[in-house]
């Protein structure tokens, strides 16, 4: 059996982890002979499959047919309103019909009362990394691979119990953790996956050790090895890396613009590619009919992405007004995170503290400018390398309310981050509606306990105050 010790026990065992499932065990000590390249390559994930039952992660019976909630309030994530008196019919994975009609049940069907709980669709985080959330840096680029699986296949399921059944990965070696989630062999969110963080030499994400630099020739550093980041100086080997994240199932391509906060060598204030090789970028995802996001937090490095057709802009916080009165003239998304305080960021250390602190400062302003422009703006929370910051996902999202009605923050996090991710288009892993709880979407559904356009700090508890959580039509909790 695997045995993580005192050293990274910390990774695996909180609250609701699945680690103590004794399958998980056996797939730990089958792991551990693989190398770190087999466990996170593409292959990884299938050779899992083989080796467990499809139900051993997943914590979860199989499904009846039909289950219909009964004696509900629902969320419509469209409009912003609870409606009273609902029923909400699931077949399989999909959600079959809603009414309000108080319409005797079907007699086939497996019946929840939810005692005037409010139905939610599952909420998602436009901006997560499944596996770079919750394990420290350091043991990322040299811990075992079996830690690696144990810890961030325990936090999937965390992330899936505080109600996220989808998330968008913008950066990580995810695709085969994302094949053993739809395969059910561990519980987690659905993930539309972006591969490996697109960077330039001494952009956010080259985390390379000294003994790595110089390059020795076309010999790759670990975190490359991984599929954690690809580092790029030249349009061909840009055009290759993009290509080569969309053959492994990118949903859509993430590109570094400028620095960032958690890479202490890359300052916030650098600009990384340039407009004709982010234009190139561009190029490559259209042809592969999707989309390019970017990690931006300065007016130059937004308006060279804005220039060079960058569909969405990642984070933004150091951005002027006519920077943002660009994002909305274009049409651009704008995808960011309200970090308030050290609490939200408390992972950084040395640069990453000051630099943290001048992104704090810009929070309020750029969702000022996000309201007064109407500017089309996700909700994510961008966690990284820290398995206690990923307990402040719900929080994050409840920051929301500093700008936002209850309703409007609602809305991000479900049907408006559910318009964002469907912008893959053909490239979209899962073609069903999401974020919205209507006839022919996905069968994601929260029953909270209380309403909480009323109160959204709800939110912030989801193990007392969510009842029940459905993904894909199966019950990952009941507590009904």
């Amino acid at each position: 059996m695997l045995r993580l010790g005192e050293k990274y026990g910390h990774l695996a065992r909180r609250a609701g982890c699945g680690c103590c499932n004794p399958d998980l065990h056996k797939a730990s000590r089958r792991l551990a002979a693989f190398s770190r390249r087999g466990l996170l390559g593409g292959a990884a994930a299938a050779t899992v499959a083989g080796l467990l039952p499809r139900s051993a992660g997943a914590q979860t019976s199989a499904p009846p047919s039909r289950i219909l909630f009964r004696e509900a309030r629902l969320f419509d994530s469209v409009s912003g309103q609870v409606k009273e008196r609902a029923q909400l019919l699931v077949e399989n994975n999909r959600i079959a019909s809603v009414d309000f009609s108080n319409a005797p049940p079907p007699g086939d069907a497996t019946v929840i009362a939810c005692r005037n709980g409010v139905l939610l669709p599952g909420l998602i985080d436009a901006h997560w990394h499944a596996i770079f959330a919750a394990v420290p840096l350091n043991i990322l680029l040299n811990g075992d691979p079996g830690i690696i699986f144990a810890a961030s296949t325990a936090e999937a399921n965390r992330t899936l119990l505080r109600g996220f059944t989808t998330i968008r990965d913008l950066g990580g070696p995810v695709f085969s953790f994302k094949q053993a989630i739809d395969s059910g062999v561990i519980p987690g969110p659905r993930i539309f996956p972006s591969g490996a963080l697109i960077t330039t030499s001494g952009g956010h994400g080259d985390l390379r050790l000294p003994s790595e630099i110089p390059r020795d020739g076309g010999r790759l550093s670990k975190g490359e090895l991984i599929g954690g980041a690809a580092i790029v100086d030249s349009l061909g080997d840009l055009k290759m890396r993009v290509r080569e994240q969309l053959l492994q199932g990118a949903s859509q391509i993430k590109l570094m613009g400028g620095g960032g906060v958690s890479s202490p060598r890359s300052p916030l204030d650098i600009l990384t590619f340039s407009e004709d090789e982010l234009r190139t970028a561009v190029a490559v995802a259209q042809d592969w009919n999707t989309y390019v996001t970017v990690h931006a937090y300065t007016s130059r490095a937004i308006q060279r992405s804005l220039a060079a057709g960058v569909t969405s802009i990642e984070h933004a916080h150091l951005m002027d007004e006519g920077t943002a009165r660009m994002i909305a003239e274009k049409g651009a998304w704008l995808s960011t995170q309200p970090f308030l305080s050290m609490e939200d960021a408390d992972s950084q250390s040395g640069p990453g503290v000051e630099r943290a602190q001048q992104i704090f400062v810009g929070t309020p302003k750029i969702y000022k400018f996000a309201r007064s422009l109407g500017i089309k703006t996700a909700w994510g929370s961008d966690v990284l390398f820290s398995p206690a910051l990923t307990q402040r996902q719900n929080i994050m999202l409840t920051h929301l309310s500093n700008w936002y009605t209850n309703a409007e923050a609602l809305q991000m996090a479900t049907s408006g981050n559910a318009a964002l991710l469907h912008l893959s288009g053909p490239r979209n892993p899962y073609p069903a509606p999401i974020g919205v709880l209507a006839e022919g979407a996905l069968a994601d559904i929260l029953v909270v306990n209380g309403n909480p356009l009323d109160d959204f700090k709800l939110l912030e508890d989801p193990h007392r105050n969510f009842t029940v959580i459905m993904k894909d039509g199966r019950l990952h909790k009941n507590l009904l």
